[in-house]
């Protein structure tokens, strides 16, 4: 819990220090998202220091639509992405990028920027994924491990939420019921299958859920996108802190073209023993609305 605890002062003191530089949302429907396509090619012909041909995309969907009336706020997030890399002296394209993930909350003015809230979150992937090795004749095998629904995450339960804009939020939620689906075929011994019981398609937990959100102008025409998850589940190790932080950062070339990267952290000791790490950056196409 002390790890917990140190985590939120942390994120919190980070969105205090930006607070004064937000202005107040205004009422009613405030909309706004963007589509983003990256391509990268690699292409080596007779080339003495070694190379090889590759090629890659990525396809990602950011939209927001948040309400304001009066007392009432509701703000929503969806998160889509999906990427794929192919190399020449590899059997099978794979995976760069894969999520969904949907974020809602509501809140009732408490007083100040405190809104009592319940808040629900929903994330799983669009297609399979794979563990990748060789055989005996070294030619590159893969063995499905994960799909569409397994693992999905839901999570929900009441808080509070602190909104100065809708760049600028958190919410803490001390009773969150989080459920977890799997296909029960990719189950293994000892809940090695993130944390669900072998046989089984879907484990429950209670726990501590914080979430946060900040936009910030870095500079003339670069903007980054923090977005952070913390949850400890009371009923099993809840010293064990699951972390998952995006840091998302668009560096605007004109009204058609950025540069953009992408920096995903996750710890969950129930999916991986340590931090996984993502990085995605590439020029590409940036289409808001």
């Amino acid at each position: 819990m002390k790890k917990i605890i140190t985590s939120i002062a942390v994120f919190l003191g980070c969105f205090i220090t930006f607070a004064q530089e937000k202005e107040a949302p205004k009422e009613g429907w405030h909309k706004t998202g963007n589509i983003i396509l990256l391509f990268n090619q690699s292409a080596f012909s007779d080339w003495v220091t070694g190379g090889e041909n590759t090629i890659a995309g990525n396809l990602g969907f950011n939209y927001d639509f948040n309400y304001l009336k009066g007392n009432i706020t509701w703000d929503n997030k969806i998160l889509a992405s999906y990427g794929l890399t192919k190399s020449k002296n590899n059997d099978f394209e794979k995976k760069t990028d894969d999520r969904f993930e949907f974020n809602s909350v509501v809140g009732k003015k408490a007083k100040g920027y405190w809104y009592y809230s319940a808040f629900l979150n929903f994330k799983t992937q669009f297609t399979k994924g794979y563990v990748y090795g060789k055989d005996l004749n070294g030619k590159e095998i893969r063995t499905e491990h994960t799909n569409f629904m397994s693992p999905a995450e839901l999570a929900f339960g009441p808080g509070m939420l602190w909104k100065k804009s809708d760049d600028l939020k958190f919410n803490l939620a001390p009773l969150t019921s989080k459920v977890i689906f799997v296909d029960k075929n990719f189950t293994l011994p000892n809940d090695a299958y993130f944390g669900v019981e072998e046989g089984k398609s879907t484990k429950y937990e209670l726990g501590f859920y914080a979430s946060g959100f900040a936009k910030l102008t870095v500079m003339e025409n670069v903007t980054m996108e923090n977005i952070l998850n913390l949850y400890a589940n009371y009923l099993e190790d809840p010293q064990n802190v699951d972390i998952d932080y995006t840091m998302n950062l668009i560096m605007k070339i004109n009204s058609s073209l950025s540069a953009n990267f992408t920096f995903q952290t996750i710890y969950d000791d129930n999916a991986f023993e340590g931090f996984q790490v993502r990085e995605v950056f590439g020029v590409g196409i940036n289409y808001g609305f």
